[in-house]
């Protein structure tokens, strides 16, 4: 059986870089096979290739059947994959990290577990949504006090701009035909963005759960990430659709998500964000695509030794 300490080098042409990859691709009603490292997609009309190292997450929305090889290949190109209702979009499951690295999970970890470094960062994350103002200083309670005025201030502005009705942000969860076009694409238009974040917190190997501004969930670093682009991408989006037209919105809202993070690459950005807000200064950025496996033993004092070796007798495992 392979060891982690002895599992193959994956080259960068095997395993394309995360903020390289397509935001997300949309199925429904087909099956999905495995053909080489590929994904087939089978429906009444024929058999779509699709290069499964090129798909940050894969949605499924209703009608689909998928393989255990099918599976696989998603899993080992680091792909997410997400069940998609009727109306909504859920991350229900993942693949594995594209990283092979922990540095940059250490380093989250070690701004999270220091209540000046954690404030630090949300006050950074606060900062890079709403570049007008300045966070120093603010305190945790200010901070949310602000944000919540902020998108407030954003959704009244994309309400006006597209010259639609808007009486506030009403969502009964599980009841996603409760609210008007405008929360239902609201409503959509998040759920993309989450299952976005997640395939880059996921792909860059960092703990999901560990978050700077929400807290006591698993993915409370993913909805941290989000968040930074609610303002910027989703709310605008979202209002874009609902007022074209009041049919079919979540369907349309996901399309137009779509089509706006592609164009502006937002993986890439999203890759380049985490790690400015978790990289302490001086520590270096080893991601460098390489995809070497380095396991060491932690030894005194903060020191690192090299692994498969007995540290007893200095006899090779």
């Amino acid at each position: 059986m392979t060891t982690i300490g002895r599992r193959g080098m994956s080259s960068p042409r095997e395993l394309t870089r995360m903020g390289d990859r397509l935001s997300f691709v949309y199925l429904e009603r087909c099956t999905l096979h495995r053909e080489d490292n590929a994904l087939t997609a089978e429906d009444a009309e024929g058999i779509t290739h699709i290069p499964s190292a090129t798909i940050g997450t894969l949605l499924l929305g209703p009608g689909t059947r998928v393989t255990h090889q099918a599976m696989s290949v998603l899993g080992d190109s680091g792909a997410g994959v997400v069940w998609v209702g009727e109306h909504g979009v859920r991350f229900y499951s993942g693949g594995r990290s594209l990283n092979r690295s922990s540095a940059l999970v250490e380093a989250q970890a070690t701004r999270w577990a220091n209540r000046r470094t954690r404030l630090e960062v949300a006050r950074e994350m606060y900062r890079m949504r709403f570049p007008n103002e300045n966070p120093a200083g603010l305190t945790r309670h200010e901070l949310l006090g602000r944000e919540g005025r902020r998108v407030k201030e954003c959704y009244r502005r994309e309400a006006a701009r597209v010259g639609i009705s808007w009486n506030g942000r009403e969502y009964l969860p599980g009841d996603f035909g409760s609210g008007d076009p405008a929360n239902q694409a609201v409503t959509a238009a998040a759920q993309c963005m989450y299952g976005i974040a997640q395939t880059a917190v996921a792909a860059l190997g960092c703990a999901p759960g560990l978050g700077f501004i929400h807290s006591g969930h698993e993915l409370a670093f993913v909805l941290d990430i989000a968040d930074l682009y609610k303002t910027e991408i989703a709310i605008p989006t979202a209002f874009d659709v609902a007022a074209q037209s009041p049919e079919d919105v979540g369907s349309r809202t996901r399309r137009a998500i779509r089509d706006q993070v592609n164009k502006i690459g937002l993986l890439r950005r999203c890759v380049d964000d985490i790690k400015h807000l978790i990289l302490l200064d001086g520590v270096k950025d080893d991601l460098t695509g390489d995809d070497i496996d380095r396991v060491t033993l932690q030894s005194d004092h903060g020191a690192e030794v090299e692994a498969g070796r007995n540290y007893d007798d200095g006899v090779i495992w």
